[in-house]
């Protein structure tokens, strides 16, 4: 049986069971497996009707809803390859994906975005807006419980790369992919939550267009789970209080933004609680460097008897783990919290590995690593230390790209372009990207990814740090944020101090306003472009290569 038949077979058995919730204004609107299965039906046979068939492609651009996840499953019980898109992309950028996958539909969650895309595409395919999709009173009397028939070998989407360099890919995933995919998810989440009668509640607001993302919801589809999704990141923290998630999958930038925000309003709360948490919190730290002193164990106490426990209670009585991915976790934002009571589970991956490479073990985690290997594939270093990886999670290959997906696969291996270690365990680390090496004109070959979180670390209100040095004689950086020249002067000469000559930053230019999506110089995941940013600071660049005047 493969994931689509088994989801729809769950669906069809427990009718009455509550599967997908929406957080609105303060409400949850809830869905049953039932209502659910209703929807896929009713999406069904308005894709037959429009004459769409196995094979073909079609674009789903809207935000997350339970209606997405109906239409979603509606399209790979009918063998059709989901082009999922996201929709704050810029319409150029979405309709030049559409044009290479060329989708016989294009679906709709909005009047604005249909206009949007019509606006840059005038010979678009047909778009449908969701309401016509779901609300067209289509006759669901012929269409079967069950999905059209899918081999392994059967693609079910074509998923755009984030194109951090270059023109995005779309990436072909197939049924045997996903098959094996959500076996290893179902696993690492049994062992998490435990045997239970109780559905996992799980919280989400990355969108599903995101390859992670998707499995995310795919995962609670095939177990016994609700899951509620986010529809305003402004109510953000509002939202999840109300779902009382007992886990949710997250990226770095947001668990960064929560730890600053717990530690801001401690500080503007003063007092004891203050003083007990810095001590503490000190008195942690230390200990997980095997640096304990006199006192540490009596603050630990008085941390974990009164201050810790408040604080995760706060950030939901109910959650057992988070759980992250997309980037390489800062090594201190995981171990706060883990010092407040809240493991951080990292995942590794890309969307040409279904999504996951590694995941860590729920009662093994080591900070600043991303766990071992999942069920069933290898991971091996090659040269420059890129991890290599095979398996059957492995996609068969860009649409239409033969050249580019047989340069990323070679003997079986597919080469993933990040640069790696693994320990005698077989715990593996992120270290950068290959590509993004920096060689200075001293030779050495410099991971720009790691010097970049420290400055970060040490300069409080930046945003984001990109350096930059490559045939230089020495690195610089480009910082983003609410930082001041003096600022940045002290925390560079601290962070230099600790440096080896080579990975120090000697120069760097301030722009207060930050990289964004909307300004091209953060892809739709949030990951810097570094060419396009590069390019857009070229002057400010040069200058600070500019012999200093005497």
């Amino acid at each position: 049986m493969n994931f689509v038949q088994h989801i729809l077979q769950r669906l069809a058995q427990t009718p009455e069971r509550p599967v997908l919730q929406e957080v609105r204004a303060g409400q949850i609107l809830s869905a049953s497996c039932g209502e659910l299965a209703a929807l896929v039906k009713s999406a069904r046979a308005f894709l037959r009707n429009a004459g769409v068939k196995k094979g073909d492609r079609c674009a789903l651009l809207a935000h997350n809803s339970i209606r997405w996840a109906a239409l979603d499953l509606a399209m790979m019980a009918e063998g059709i390859l989901v082009v999922p898109l996201y929709p704050r992309q810029a319409p150029l950028e979405l309709v030049g994906m559409m044009r290479d996958c060329g989708p016989s539909r294009v679906c709709c969650g909005g009047r604005s975005l249909a206009d949007a895309i019509a606006e840059h595409w005038p010979e678009a395919p047909r778009i449908h807006l969701f309401e016509e999709i779901f609300d067209s009173g289509a006759d669901t009397s012929s269409v079967e419980d069950t999905p059209v028939a899918l081999t392994d070998d059967d693609p079910v989407t074509i998923i755009y790369t984030s194109g951090t360099s270059g023109e995005p890919k779309g990436v072909v995933l197939n049924v045997g992919n996903l098959n094996h995919m959500l076996g290893c998810t179902n696993s690492r989440l049994d062992l998490l939550m435990g045997p239970r009668e109780a559905p996992d509640r799980v919280f989400h607001y990355l969108p599903f267009c995101f390859a992670g993302s998707w499995i995310v919801l795919l995962t609670c589809l095939t177990r016994n789970s609700v899951l509620a999704l986010s529809t305003d990141l402004n109510k953000l923290v509002d939202e999840m209080r109300l779902a009382a998630p007992n886990y949710f999958l997250n990226v770095p930038a947001l668990l960064e933004r929560v730890r600053a925000g717990i530690e801001d309003q401690l500080k503007k709360k003063g007092g004891v609680g203050l003083k007990i948490y810095q001590k503490g919190k000190a008195a942690w730290f230390r200990t997980q460097a095997g640096e304990t002193r006199g006192l540490d164990i009596v603050w630990m106490g008085l941390a974990n008897t009164i201050v810790f426990p408040a604080i995760k209670k706060k950030l939901g009585p109910d959650l057992k783990a988070l759980i992250c991915g997309s980037a390489p976790l800062a090594r201190d934002t995981q171990l706060f919290f883990s010092m407040i009571g809240l493991p951080v589970l990292q995942v590794y991956g890309l969307t040409e590995t279904s999504a996951i490479c590694t995941m860590d073990h729920p009662h093994q985690v080591t900070p600043g690593r991303v766990g071992p290997a999942i069920n069933g594939i290898e991971m091996k270093l090659g040269e420059c230390d890129e991890i290599l990886v095979r398996g059957p999670n492995i996609f068969p290959g860009y649409w239409n790209r033969p050249e580019e997906t047989a340069k990323v696969r070679s003997n079986g291996w597919f080469h993933t372009g990040d640069q790696g270690e693994v320990d005698e365990t077989g715990n593996w680390a992120v270290i950068g990207r290959i590509k993004n090496l920096i060689i200075p004109s001293s030779g050495h070959n410099i991971a720009p990814e790691p010097i970049e979180e420290l400055v970060l670390k040490n300069l409080s209100g930046a945003q984001q740090v990109v350096v930059v040095g490559n045939g230089r004689s020495y690195l610089s950086a480009i910082i983003t944020g609410d930082v001041k020249k003096d600022q940045v002067d002290a925390a560079l000469e601290t962070l230099n101090a600790q440096l080896p000559h080579y990975k120090c930053i000697r120069a760097f230019h301030v722009d207060n306003q930050p990289f964004t999506i909307e300004n091209g110089l953060l892809t739709a995941n949030g990951k810097l472009k570094r060419d396009l940013i590069a390019a857009n600071y070229k002057e400010q660049i040069e200058r600070m290569y500019q012999p200093k005047r005497l």
